[in-house]
């Protein structure tokens, strides 16, 4: 597999590694490892409800991860307003899928969440 780009950024443990790779068959694919959020982000995201500065770093953590997101659809994407639309469904994807209890039918959940990433890609 030949890489297109291997960025990565890290904010205080809080956003890990994030990879554009391109596959042999042309296939570009967007590789967000479990670091993108940190182990307690759920947790923090409830406290900023109750606590107006924590909601203010919330805010900060998640702009600068939607600036990254933005950066890597937009090397995909020509128009800004597709990357930023991709860009909040897989932020939303990342953040949201853990709590689904949904079945899949035939499929696992790790099946549907490649199915899920490879649309957000095509």
């Amino acid at each position: 597999m030949a890489a297109i780009a291997r960025p990565s950024l890290t904010l205080g443990g809080a956003i890990g590694h994030v990879s554009v790779v391109l596959g042999g068959s042309g296939l570009v694919r967007l590789r967000l490892t479990r670091p993108f959020l940190s182990p307690g982000d759920m947790a923090i995201r409830d406290w900023s409800r109750r606590d107006q500065a924590v909601a203010e770093r919330l805010r900060r953590v998640d702009n600068r991860r939607m600036d990254y997101l933005r950066l890597l659809f937009g090397a995909l994407c020509p128009d800004q307003d597709e990357a930023e639309a991709r860009s909040m469904l897989a932020f939303s994807l990342v953040i949201g899928h853990h709590f689904m209890a949904a079945d899949h039918g035939e499929r696992s959940h790790a099946d549907v969440l490649e199915l899920a990433v490879r649309w957000l890609l095509a």
